[in-house]
């Protein structure tokens, strides 16, 4: 809900809005003020993308920063998870990511946060910044901070490397879509250090995205990769979102592969590493992944959707690992932060050891068919819910997240959007032919 006199930026999980209508250097100066005087004081970090009006935001942002007292590190154009491990890394108290991520190029915003880069959230630390600002409550401070420089590009670099055995690693043709996005600066020194062949897509960096937009779940945007994979006879392809915290992977075939498959597939190696250690996966992922766990030692954790919740259970349960249908991969060792970079690695490691393609690799994981995210405008969603839970009353039901229904042999959950007024459904079947008849079954009850 937006707070009089400032517009809707406030998101659970971010700040973030369109530039320059709902964002301006006016307000990330306000926010870098306010941000400071949340954390009370310290070191930040601050990093950027590439878009057109990230430069402006990250300066006045820092000024802020600074003017609230705040030694600033600018780390220039970085991932988020590099943000992430400039933060952890080097001990800051805080740190601000400027991106709108997977967003169009029209929006900016800002990602926070706290020490160990333990991220803010609407309900920790954004709700609080909006009031400071509704409010103008920010605290006066006698004297202004400092401002220095340093890339860490390098160093992340070395750190991602460094989670996975670069010796085992056999030589593959890998082709990369950066989406013009964040992963054109990060993934060519990344290719220095391992072996194999790197066919770059759109690796310039430019935030008006004129090739198509950084955000490989929408299928328009990975038809030149999948194109480019089967045409250069590649061992498999990766697309990276405008940050480049989010990954996905393409086959051998061409044929788009889901976080939940990636999440199964890190999963065998952080076991092999750990044995009976836990892994948290989101409740929207296939069953595979907690049969996949448990056929290798270990403690599958169910959570909900959203980051906060993976990675408050990680710390819970000591997790190595935790992944999300979405592409958020989140690792024990990485400041329970997520990093597409790590899992990447990570599956091609696992492919060299097994010394199989993708899709064998995936054969034996990958045996159900999904409908993926299917969302439906529901006014209301209460009735729509009831008339579900009620058709369905011989399932197991549970409402962790929304409502999921489950029988032996497929499943599905619905959840509200916090947004828009949207339900959500995905929908996995044993049987791929009985997938369209599951779908449109539960489609009906939703719009009855």
């Amino acid at each position: 809900m937006a707070t009089a006199g400032l517009p809707d930026i406030f998101k659970a999980y971010d700040i973030r809005g369109l530039v320059p209508g709902e964002l301006d250097p006016e307000i990330a100066y306000d926010i870098g003020r306010a941000f400071v005087a949340y954390l009370g004081g310290g070191r930040i970090a601050v990093g950027r993308d590439m878009r057109v009006s990230s430069p402006e935001l990250a300066a006045r942002f820092i000024a802020g920063a600074r003017d609230q007292g705040a030694h600033v590190t600018d780390i220039g154009m970085v991932s988020t998870d590099g943000l992430y491990f400039a933060v952890g890394k080097h001990g800051f108290d805080g740190g601000c990511m400027i991106t709108a991520s997977h967003n169009p190029a029209e929006y900016n915003g800002f990602k926070l946060c706290r020490s160990a880069a333990r991220p803010l959230s609407i309900d920790q630390g954004i709700g609080e910044i909006r009031d400071l600002l509704a409010n103008d409550a920010i605290p006066p401070v006698s004297g202004g901070g400092m401002v220095e420089e340093q890339d860490l590009l390098d160093a992340f670099v070395e750190h991602a490397t460094g989670m996975i055995d670069i010796d085992a690693l056999r030589p593959m043709k890998i082709v990369v879509d950066a989406g013009n996005g964040m992963a054109g600066r990060l993934i060519p020194p990344v290719f220095e250090q391992i072996p194999g062949e790197l066919i770059p897509l759109y690796f310039e960096l430019d935030g008006t995205f004129p090739n198509h937009e950084a955000n490989p779940l929408e299928p328009e945007n990975i038809v030149d990769l999948q194109r480019t994979v089967v045409e250069q006879g590649a061992d498999l392809g990766v697309a990276f979102d405008g940050d480049a915290d989010r990954m996905f992977l393409i086959d051998e075939h061409g044929t788009f592969v889901g976080g939940d498959m990636v999440t199964a597939m890190v999963a065998k190696v952080m076991l092999g590493r750990h044995p009976g250690a836990s892994i948290v996966y989101n409740l929207i992922c296939s069953r595979a992944v907690p049969e996949t766990i448990e056929r290798y030692g270990g403690v599958p954790v169910r959570s909900r959707v959203g980051h906060s919740f993976i990675k408050g259970l990680m710390r819970e349960h000591d997790a190595v690992f935790g992944g999300e249908h979405s592409g958020h991969f989140y690792f024990r060792d990485n400041w329970y932060a997520d990093s597409g970079l790590i899992a990447c690695l990570t599956v091609l490691e696992l492919l060299s050891a097994e010394e199989n393609s993708l899709s064998e690799t995936l054969a034996p994981i990958d045996q159900r068919a999904r409908s993926g995210e299917l969302n439906f405008e529901v006014v209301g969603q209460a009735a729509a819910l009831a008339r579900v839970r009620h058709a369905f009353a011989d399932a197991e039901v549970d409402e962790l997240d929304g409502l999921t229904i489950g029988y032996d042999d497929w499943w599905f959950n619905i959840r509200a959007s916090n947004t828009q007024p949207l339900l959500r459904l995905n929908v996995e079947v044993d049987d791929p032919a009985t997938l369209e008849q599951r779908v449109a079954t539960v489609r009906d009850l939703i719009l009855a």
